[in-house]
């Protein structure tokens, strides 16, 4: 991803591996949109184009760096019942503005305009790494319009080895690396002051939430995802879900896994009942007259 990032700078590229040279636009598909909250930035996104909406719309909020263009492959393999939208966020990609937004609070509100819906369309909010907390956020922050949300390999504030290293490298580089790296170092530094307003989300929320981490996950420990999830004090309770052998990267992984970590998430649809008129005793049913010799 780091080489990615500084060849796409060098080559004037807001996309690492574009999407239009593998999947055609009736699979996945540039958009983009304003941002919430009055700041007017263009909101760039892929998506799953659909013909009539899906019964669930699944949203996702990227982590830092923020590209979207990593979603792909889940995307082109999604089902036709269910479509997807994945955001490069405020400062990042295709997305205004050219300066690092830091506040979560602020990242939330301009990314508000995704969760609108198509009538009778369910959301599932999707938080990637850092974007877990915005999304906590978003989902407080727009009652209704949230039917669960999965924190999804969640950065807390505490890095792991390969983050630490990493970030280090980066703060004593951050004049060098392209914007996007950079951006993603400042944000990631000054994250946990602020998890205080994601802390204060989650315990509001009224609706399903799911933690999804890989157990070999070395940028944002699994420990860290569970004390959040121990120490929170939420409405329901937060059901984790541990991927033995997973990494920080699960979209990076067979589409078909997270795919199948997410449809989890789902509620399974209730089977319609129908009326069926009760059978009558075998005393009640019309025998057929016996034969009589001559």
């Amino acid at each position: 991803m780091g080489w990615a990032a500084i060849e796409a700078a060098a080559k004037g590229r807001t996309e690492h591996a574009p999407t239009a040279a593998d999947y055609p636009d009736t699979v996945v598909r540039r958009t983009s949109f304003i941002a919430g909250g009055g700041h007017g930035w263009r909101i760039s996104a892929l998506q799953t184009p659909r013909e009539t909406p899906a019964p669930w719309k699944i949203v996702v909020i990227t982590g830092a760096p923020s590209w979207a263009e990593y979603w792909a492959e889940t995307l082109s393999e999604l089902p036709q019942d269910r479509e997807m939208i994945v955001v490069d966020r405020p400062g990042y990609g295709a997305s205004e503005p050219t300066r690092p937004v830091t506040d979560i609070r602020v990242q939330a509100e301009a990314l508000a305009p995704l969760l609108e819906a198509a009538r009778g369309q369910k959301v599932l909010l999707v938080g990637q790494s850092y974007g877990a907390a915005i999304a906590s956020i978003m989902a407080e922050q727009n009652p209704g319009k949230v039917a669960g949300l999965v924190l999804l390999s969640g950065f807390f504030g505490e890095a792991g080895p390969t983050a630490k290293w990493l970030l280090d490298l980066g703060s004593k580089a951050l004049g060098m690396i392209p914007r996007d790296l950079r951006h993603a170092v400042i944000e990631v530094t000054g994250q946990k002051p602020q998890l205080r307003h994601a802390r204060h989300a989650l315990a509001r929320l009224n609706v399903p939430i799911h933690m999804i981490h890989g157990d070999k996950d070395d940028f944002a420990p699994l420990e860290a995802a569970e004390r959040l999830a121990n120490e929170t004090q939420t409405r329901r309770p937060i059901r984790v879900v541990r991927t033995e052998g997973a990494n920080h990267f699960l979209n990076d992984g067979p589409a078909e896994i997270l795919l199948a970590a997410i449809e989890g998430c789902i509620p399974a649809r209730p089977q319609r009942w129908t009326f069926r008129w009760p059978k009558l005793p075998a005393i009640f049913s019309p025998r057929a007259p016996k034969a009589v010799s001559a």
